[in-house]
C-alpha cells in the first residue's frame, strides 16, 4: 500500500546510511539494529526469537554466498608452501553464521584466521580488523600479501599498516582513483600463487 511505500522510504532514508555510508568505520550493531526496527513495527522479540529472525535473513542470502571455482585450491597451495592463510571481512552479520558459511563452504579448514567487522566493531579500512588478525597469525605487517578487491578499504586500510597489497580483479574492477593503488594485481585466484612466489 502506499502506506507501507511511505514507512519504507523513511526506514531506508534513516537506517541505510548506517550500514552502507561510504567511510564510515565503526560497524553497526545489527542485532540491536533489527530489534529495534521491529520494535517500530510494534513486534517485541526475546533473544530467541531474534536470533530466529536473523537467521532467516541470514538464510534469504544464501545464492548470494558463492566462492570462485579455484578458492579451495588457491588457499591449499599457499599453505602448502607454508604459508599462513587468513581472511578479514566487512560484515554485519552475527559472526556465529558468518563462520558457519564459512565452514558450510569449505573455507574455515583452509583458513589459518578468520575476523569479521561484526566482531571486532570496526569496519575495514580501521587498523583494528587487520590488527586483529596479524595478532591471531602472529605475523609482522611487511610479513604479510593483503588481497582484496576494493582500493579504499582493503588497499588503504593493509597498506597504512605496512602490509602488502594486492588488488583482486577476478571478483571486482573497483577503479577509485581516489584511493591508494596496490603493488600487485590479480586477475586469477591464480596470479596470488605467482605474486607470493
Amino acid at each position: 500500500t502506499a502506506g507501507n511505500g511511505a514507512i519504507y522510504a523513511v526506514r531506508r532514508d534513516a537506517y541505510l546510511p548506517l550500514l552502507w555510508m561510504p567511510g564510515t568505520l565503526e560497524e553497526v550493531e545489527y542485532a540491536g539494529l533489527v530489534r529495534k526496527l521491529l520494535a517500530e513495527d510494534g513486534i517485541e522479540v526475546d533473544g530467541a526469537g531474534l536470533e530466529r529472525f536473523l537467521e532467516a535473513e541470514h538464510a534469504a542470502w544464501q545464492p548470494a554466498r558463492m566462492l570462485a571455482s579455484t578458492t579451495h585450491a588457491l588457499l591449499e597451495a599457499l599453505r602448502e608452501r607454508g604459508l599462513k592463510t587468513g581472511l578479514v571481512s566487512n560484515a554485519l552479520d552475527p559472526p556465529g553464521l558468518l563462520h558457519r558459511d564459512l565452514a558450510e563452504m569449505g573455507v574455515a579448514e583452509r583458513l589459518d584466521y578468520a575476523v569479521f567487522s561484526s566482531e571486532t566493531g570496526w569496519r575495514k579500512p580501521h587498523p583494528a580488523i587487520f590488527e586483529r588478525a596479524l595478532d591471531a597469525l602472529s605475523v609482522e605487517p611487511e610479513q604479510t600479501l593483503f588481497v582484496g578487491d576494493m582500493l579504499a578499504t582493503d588497499v588503504a586500510g593493509a597498506a597504512a599498516l605496512g602490509m602488502h597489497t594486492c588488488q583482486a580483479l577476478w571478483f571486482r574492477a573497483d577503479d577509485d582513483a581516489e584511493a591508494p593503488q596496490p603493488e600487485f594485481q590479480a586477475f586469477t585466484q591464480t596470479d596470488v600463487l605467482t605474486i607470493v612466489g
